[in-house]
């Protein structure tokens, strides 16, 4: 097989199926492939399998993984709710402050887990900001499920946002503006029009906050606490079997990587199927 030499002078490679790429990307490539599954082969690895149905059956295991699979669908369904909104703010207005707002919401992707979790008890804890008033009229959030949803909702809402705003831009507006030009309403545009051709974008973004959400440990340690069977979920119980069973906590973190990518390859089928269906559907 001969490597065509490209206008820059670079050889390139691998012409079949798809674009070319040059060659001396392979190795960087590897490295980053190795560097991603090598840790889940030494994972998998360490698993006592003998023993392994019996170290993740136990009643406490089960039931944080029932309560991270509960929590992670709610906190999925309020990211949902506010995040599909946000971004098409953040994509179709011109405001001068949008650029501080897309900043404040992306904030959470760097801040450390854990201050987030202080954050939001400062504002929903018994003496918050907010928290305070809740308390007086009987509402308890704090070290409760529902502060659990609210610090997964907090960590997962950017991944939503960042993935709906760049399809909005990717899309463009060309296909709304000829269906508004016909008449038709902002609503009928909306569902018509826009939700259809988010589709893809939505399913990856939807998926990315339920897999962050089931993931998430440093902000709902922080806000919500570790009670069994309100709080602790998966990665919670992980952490505490780190130190008292080894082993467990080992099978408990294969569990949930299996969990994950069961989650991820599902998603990623359907936004394939549905961007196929996009592209037949815009004629290309």
């Amino acid at each position: 097989m001969r490597f065509p030499k490209a206008a820059g002078g670079i050889r390139v490679a691998l012409r079949s199926p798809g674009p070319s790429i040059p060659r001396w990307l392979l190795l960087p490539a590897l490295l980053g492939f190795a560097f991603v599954v090598g840790p889940l082969v030494a994972l998998a690895k360490a698993v006592r399998w003998h023993s392994f149905w019996a170290l993740i059956g136990t009643p406490a295991s089960h039931a944080a993984l029932v309560l991270s699979l509960r929590t992670a669908l709610a906190s999925t369904v309020l990211c949902v709710l506010l995040g599909v909104p946000m971004a098409m703010v953040l994509a179709r207005i011109r405001w001068r402050v949008l650029p501080v707002l897309r900043a404040m919401v992306l904030l959470p992707l760097v801040l450390p887990p854990v201050v987030g979790g202080m954050a939001l008890l400062y504002l929903f804890g018994r003496y918050g900001l907010l928290g305070r008033h809740l308390e007086a009229a009987g509402i308890r959030i704090a070290f409760s499920t529902t502060a659990v949803v609210l610090a997964e909702a907090f960590v997962a809402l950017p991944f939503l946002v960042i993935t709906l705003e760049g399809a909005m831009r990717t899309t463009g507006e060309r296909y709304e503006r000829v269906a508004a030009t016909l008449g038709a309403s902002p609503t009928i545009v909306w569902w018509r029009i826009t939700v259809p051709l988010l589709r893809p974008a939505l399913i990856s973004g939807t998926v990315l906050s339920f897999a962050r959400s089931l993931g998430e440990f440093g902000a709902t340690l922080t806000f919500a606490g570790s009670l069994q069977g309100r709080t602790r979920t998966l990665p919670l119980e992980i952490y505490l079997q780190r130190e008292a069973d080894p082993d467990a906590a080992v099978a408990l973190s294969l569990l949930l990587v299996v969990v994950a990518v069961v989650i991820v390859l599902i998603a990623y089928r359907g936004a394939r199927s549905n961007a196929a269906q996009r592209r037949e559907w815009v004629g290309l």
